[in-house]
């Protein structure tokens, strides 16, 4: 490849940086400082993951508001956001061995549904991914006079229980050094934060906004419960 070229789009760079697509033309070798940097970019307080959840706690209506329709660049993105929540959640789960999740399930029960609770139990943060799939569709429906499609709400979810999972593993992080078994109360506070944070996202003046962000919570719990029986029973009756 010629040097003045762009590996990326094959235009000539006569500077350091591709005219076209802003590709470096060359790039340094990962070292220790690369490394530094990236840890540092993540936890920075401009727009890492201290920052976002900084501002999910303090204001979260008008943070992911403001991500959805004006700047994408201020905040962690909401996918890495959740990813990073679940993996610490599952990191301290690990390490400190505390109880995992507030999901409780009959073990005695030998069925494909209760395999799944199990599995869900078991990795909470994927479980919550998929709970706020349902939790998404019933808040579109409570909320249908506003004009947020589906994934924007999906968004807002992220955000959410990025932030839950943060609640969990902090209440399990003290259960751990205390022995009280504290953990449900977490779970409780993860539905008060879920229910203010959406309230917050669609009308905060208005009381209904969030008495409709606990029904589309409450809602979208129990349809998920509701769908892991269905799915169960069905491949139950396969096999």
């Amino acid at each position: 490849m010629t040097e003045g070229i762009c590996k990326n789009c094959k235009t000539e760079i006569t500077q350091n940086y591709c005219p076209n697509c802003g590709i470096p033309k060359s790039l340094k070798r990962i070292d220790g400082k690369y490394i530094a940097n990236e840890i540092g970019g993540v936890l920075n307080f401009d727009k890492g993951i201290l920052c976002t959840i900084k501002e999910l706690i303090i204001r979260p209506g008008n943070t992911v508001k403001e991500f959805i329709l004006n700047d994408r660049s201020k905040i962690v993105r909401p996918i890495i956001f959740i990813i990073i929540c679940s993996l610490i959640y599952s990191v301290l789960e690990q390490f400190l061995n505390f109880e995992k999740g507030y999901i409780y399930y009959d073990e005695s029960i030998k069925s494909t549904s209760m395999s799944i609770f199990g599995w869900v139990k078991e990795n909470y943060g994927y479980g919550n991914l998929m709970m706020g799939v349902f939790i998404a569709f019933w808040t579109k429906v409570l909320f249908k006079k506003y004009s947020y499609n589906y994934y924007e709400i999906l968004i807002l979810l992220c955000f959410v229980m990025g932030i839950g999972m943060l609640i969990l593993a902090i209440f399990g992080t003290i259960e751990w050094i205390t022995k009280l078994k504290i953990l449900q109360f977490g779970g409780m506070l993860f539905v008060v934060y879920s229910t203010w944070a959406t309230g917050q996202f669609f009308d905060k003046k208005k009381f209904s906004s969030y008495l409709k962000a606990f029904v589309s919570y409450f809602l979208g719990m129990i349809t998920f419960i509701i769908g892991v029986f269905v799915v169960g029973k069905i491949i139950d009756l396969i096999i």
